[in-house]
């Protein structure tokens, strides 16, 4: 077998130690990689490339395709991007996968039979980033769902769940609250999932499925969530199978993939040589898997399980109870290599089939008629040091014009005016909501409103168009409306 190409990171904190660690174990398994070693992170960063990697590291991620990287450091600070997120929206990288298993007795937790699988979002959610100060008392981040994006890790999550014989998929939202964003997750969960009738499918708003899932994960098989539902659940559930430090994670494109521990630099623990590899060597194992070298993968998984059963562990995961060895990050590596070519006795072996010698088909998403779009109204939000809504009202109502009339008020989200309560905090963060009126608006007729907020010193600092698609409302009430 000729050797297949991949981009390594050494990275930060414990990156290097566990790097060296996972790299000695997939050579001595027999894994055929030819590794090319970029720069990442924190010495990054810190000379000045505020996404932490510079281009000829882009030159070696494009040309492999395949990257294995160890957890870096962001320094303290701002002005730094999110080195991972950059990765990944860069790249296309667009699913998370996030395997969960429990490992008792070996590694102690109080569920048993944990065998789970979190497909998270890769690129949209609040991960996006665009976040703005609006106010000297308010700040904002935009939530961006999207459709195809949505379809694309909808299709992917059942795809997995039947290329891996698993039974059922498990959708995570917050559409009680969030109707429009987290509503058009759910609803191509529907849609999708319509096409996979031998999967059982369910729902759940995400507070419930949290706790379902730290009180009952064995009643889970495919959990899928978008970015940030899914990046705390797989906290939650690597924890509570022992460890966050047993996890490993694989971000999967059409074209690139990324395969890296779920855990961080630790630098608290750096150099001492006691970190747990095995995080890192899970994302290995699932990059075997995807550049189609499963028997590899089988043995180095089958050589870590024994390990443990062996009760060979790290720090970490030491239990007087049921360990018998307390080792270093280097000692355990040798003791996984010791094993190639051995089966855990108690935990179940690893066996990786023929599909997982072929990569996954891009998934193509559908491409659906335009629905037809009506401008009804605009959004002006304003920085206003006052405190009465009505006073705001009296501002505001003398600059409607003929096509666009103030009918709403609020602050925070919350309706103040017309009617509203005492009670509700206010801050100096306002909104104004100018509805139709006599026809059909232009985006003249918003240049016009607008004219006329700023003629009257008004301060407003961010404005959202209003639009019906197919007479039904693209945009959410205040609350209380």
């Amino acid at each position: 077998m000729s050797k297949t190409p991949i981009t390594v990171a050494y990275g930060d904190g414990i990156g290097p130690e566990i790097m060296r660690a996972v790299l000695q174990i997939l050579e001595a398994g027999g894994a055929q990689l030819e590794p090319e070693v970029i720069e990442i992170g924190e010495s990054v960063y810190l000379r000045g490339h505020t996404s932490g990697i510079e281009e000829s590291a882009w030159e070696s991620l494009r040309r492999t395709k395949v990257f294995l990287k160890a957890p870096i450091t962001t320094p303290q600070g701002g002005g730094y991007k999110s080195l991972n997120v950059t990765v990944r929206k860069t790249l296309g990288l667009y699913a998370n996968v996030r395997p969960v298993q429990s490992f008792e007795p070996f590694v102690t937790t109080k569920h048993k039979s944990i065998d789970l699988v979190i497909v998270r979002e890769n690129e949209e959610d609040l991960y996006a980033g665009i976040e703005y100060q609006q106010t000297d008392e308010v700040t904002m981040a935009l939530k961006l769902i999207s459709k195809p994006g949505t379809e694309r890790i909808v299709r992917y999550a059942f795809e997995f769940a039947r290329r891996n014989g698993r039974k059922k998929v498990t959708c995570i939202s917050k559409d009680n609250i969030l109707k429009i964003t987290d509503g058009l997750f759910h609803r191509m969960f529907d849609e999708i999932g319509a096409e996979y009738p031998e999967l059982q499918k369910e729902h759940m708003i995400v507070d419930i499925g949290a706790a379902r899932l730290a009180e009952m994960p064995e009643r889970f098989d495919v959990i899928l969530a978008p970015n940030l539902y899914g990046d705390i659940l797989s906290d939650i559930a690597a924890e509570i199978a022992g460890s966050v430090g047993l996890a490993g994670s694989a971000n999967v494109g059409d074209d690139c993939a990324m395969f890296e521990a779920v855990h961080g630099s630790a630098p608290d623990i750096a150099g001492k040589g006691v970190a747990n590899p095995s995080g890192l060597l899970q994302g290995a194992i699932l990059m075997l898997v995807h550049i189609g070298q499963p028997e590899a993968a089988a043995r180095i998984k089958n050589a870590w399980l024994k390990t443990l059963e062996d009760g060979i562990h790290t720090p970490d995961i030491y239990d007087e109870r049921v360990s018998q060895k307390k080792v270093g990050t280097a000692e355990f590596a040798q003791a996984v290599i010791e094993r190639l070519g051995q089966l855990p006795e108690r935990l179940r072996p690893a066996r990786f089939g023929e599909a997982s010698k072929e990569p996954m088909v891009p998934l193509m998403v559908r491409n659906s008629k335009p629905a037809k779009k009506e401008l009804v109204g605009i959004d002006v939000f304003f920085n206003w040091r006052g405190t009465k809504p009505e006073e705001l009202a009296q501002l505001l109502e003398p600059l409607s014009t003929d096509k666009l009339k103030l009918t709403l008020i609020t602050n925070r989200g919350v309706k103040v005016w017309p009617g509203g309560f005492p009670e509700t905090f206010r801050t100096d963060h306002w909104r104004g909501r100018f509805m139709a009126q006599n026809g059909t608006p232009n985006h003249h007729d918003i240049v016009e409103l607008l004219g006329k907020i700023a003629a009257a010193g008004m301060d407003f600092i961010k404005t959202e168009h209003l639009y019906n698609f197919d007479g039904k409302p693209g945009y959410s009430l205040g609350q209380g409306q």
